[in-house]
């Protein structure tokens, strides 16, 4: 199955701008260990995974009653901003969810995708 990690709020941790140079070298090597354990383990592949810019930055579009509305950001209906995302073949959410205590203990969003066959 597919699932969409959304890497939505700092959680408990700090914003990234009030982290130490070595916090960040740190942190960052977490999403490096991340990437290492979706690779050794069976079943589970790394599909795509990006950090997004500053959610000041992202455009929202809306569509209502046939008319397509653009305003800045951010997100929809979020407080928090997206910060990054993967895309993770994983048996089931079970090893997602294992794999994913290595990161950050960020907010985090799972979600499932559709298979169209």
């Amino acid at each position: 199955m597919r699932y969409l990690v959304l890497l939505v709020g700092d959680g408990e941790v700090k914003p990234w701008s009030e982290h130490t140079e070595e916090e960040q070298e740190a942190a960052m090597g977490r999403f490096v260990t991340f990437d290492a354990a979706c690779s050794e383990r069976d079943g589970v592949e790394l599909l795509a995974g990006e950090a997004l810019g500053d959610p000041r930055d992202a455009t929202v579009m809306r569509t209502r009653a046939g008319t397509v509305e653009l305003s800045d950001g951010p997100y929809a209906e979020a407080i928090e901003g997206m910060g990054g995302f993967y895309l993770v073949e994983a048996p089931d959410l079970d090893v997602l969810v294992e794999l994913l205590r290595v990161l950050p203990p960020y907010d985090i969003q799972i979600h499932p995708t559709v298979e169209v066959t």
